[in-house]
């Protein structure tokens, strides 16, 4: 059965589905090129787009590696203004990855731009957040931004928002 059929073959689509597609593809296709194609192409059905995401993000929490020659694609696809199931995917994946140094400047344009969106789901600022903080180790004159934006936010932020600023405050201390 083809992947698209796949991820379409269900008529609910949650945590077991989606874990259990995530095994079939790392046991049939160590490479994830075409569920990676159908994550971040313009697709007419939003369900093979979210469920490829969904999947995807299932894969890399399986084997982190398998994301390392996606990464590129993943935060090119970032420009593309993505869904949020997308973006919220996409960087749930990359907060828990030690991105390589050419993709930096990428990704810290784009989580900036996130996290300074107060209308950006609650979720997306918070792995932009982490990411940040990943690459601020990276880059010390970021400290002083991310700490000052972090400290703006958190008094009107969500409770998921201000537990991960807190953590973060703490980590750049």
């Amino acid at each position: 059965m083809e992947l698209k059929e796949r991820l379409l073959s269900f008529s609910s689509f949650g945590k077991k589905e989606g874990e259990l597609v995530a095994k079939e593809l790392i046991k049939t296709t160590p490479n994830l090129e075409s569920l990676v194609a159908l994550f971040v192409q313009k697709q007419d059905n939003v369900h093979v787009i979210q469920r490829a995401a969904w999947v995807f993000s299932k894969c890399i929490d399986i084997e982190v590696e398998l994301v390392k020659p996606h990464i590129g694609i993943l935060l090119d696809n970032l420009n593309n203004t993505p869904s949020d199931a997308v973006k919220r995917n996409t960087l749930r994946v990359l907060q828990n990855v030690e991105l390589p140094e050419e993709h930096w400047d990428q990704a810290v344009d784009k989580c900036f731009a996130y996290l300074e969106d107060r209308k950006e789901a609650v979720a997306i600022q918070v792995f932009a957040m982490t990411i940040l903080a990943n690459i601020v180790s990276h880059y010390p004159e970021l400290k002083n931004e991310l700490k000052i934006l972090l400290e703006d936010r958190m008094e009107y932020g969500s409770a998921g928002f201000q537990s991960r600023a807190k953590k973060i405050l703490k980590q750049l201390e």
